[in-house]
């Protein structure tokens, strides 16, 4: 069954020169990126501030066949589903934690084209995103605090993927904080599929060669299973 799961590597441009971020966004897509993961902050829900919809739009006007993945560190996800559906967003992940309404915010993403992502942060019980996997395309599991990159990646944080692998072999399961070549076996052996690499990538002096070995450590923990 594990062998239908497929080694997404989801590079994360927050860590990159955002003057030019068509430029680096194209680059990572020519050196093999399967997808774009890009941070939305609201300075509300993290205490910081990024990007919104007039720029996924501008990229996705330029990047037409990238899939795009927002990842919303909003406090009113529910708020911005429109616009980022209109900017061209193939998948929108949220926080669950600042809301009650997961279901409905799912249906509503689903309602508009986009794939829907459910994430927790690390003091979010696992059992808190498992009731909603039904409703969901992906979970994410947060490997550091939201907010800010560039932070030490939490192993501790494996017993949440190990257990949602065990319990959901096709489930797409994304790790996102502090991931790169040296971390990158812990989290393909507990089960996490889609990668999301940000200062790792971003910073290699072969961003190409680094893509593939993550993709080649992911592939390999699948075909074991």
């Amino acid at each position: 069954m594990s062998r239908s799961l497929k080694a997404l590597i989801g590079p994360s441009i927050l860590n990159s020169d955002l003057s030019k971020l068509l430029e680096e966004s194209q680059k990572l897509l020519d050196n093999g990126a399967d997808y774009l993961h890009l941070d939305v902050m609201d300075g509300h829900f993290v205490p910081n501030l990024t990007f919104g919809h007039p720029i996924v739009k501008c990229l996705h006007n330029h990047i037409k066949d990238a899939f795009l993945e927002t990842h919303m560190m909003v406090s009113k996800p529910e708020q911005w589903i429109t616009p980022m559906a209109d900017a061209g967003v193939n998948q929108y992940t949220f926080h669950i934690e600042p809301i009650t309404n997961v279901e409905e915010v799912c249906r509503k993403i689903r309602e508009h084209g986009m794939k829907a992502g459910v994430a927790i942060k690390p003091g979010t019980p696992v059992a808190e995103v498992e009731k909603y996997i039904s409703v969901a395309d992906m979970v994410l599991i947060m490997t550091v605090e939201p907010g800010f990159g560039g932070q030490k990646f939490m192993e501790e944080q494996m017993s949440k993927v190990q257990y949602l692998r065990k319990q959901y072999p096709l489930l797409n399961i994304e790790v996102d904080g502090g991931v790169g070549p040296s971390t990158i076996d812990c989290c393909a052996n507990a089960g996490a599929n889609m990668i999301v690499s940000g200062t790792a990538v971003i910073g290699a002096e072969d961003q190409a060669a680094t893509i593939n070995l993550l993709r080649n450590a992911v592939q390999r923990a699948i075909d074991k299973k």
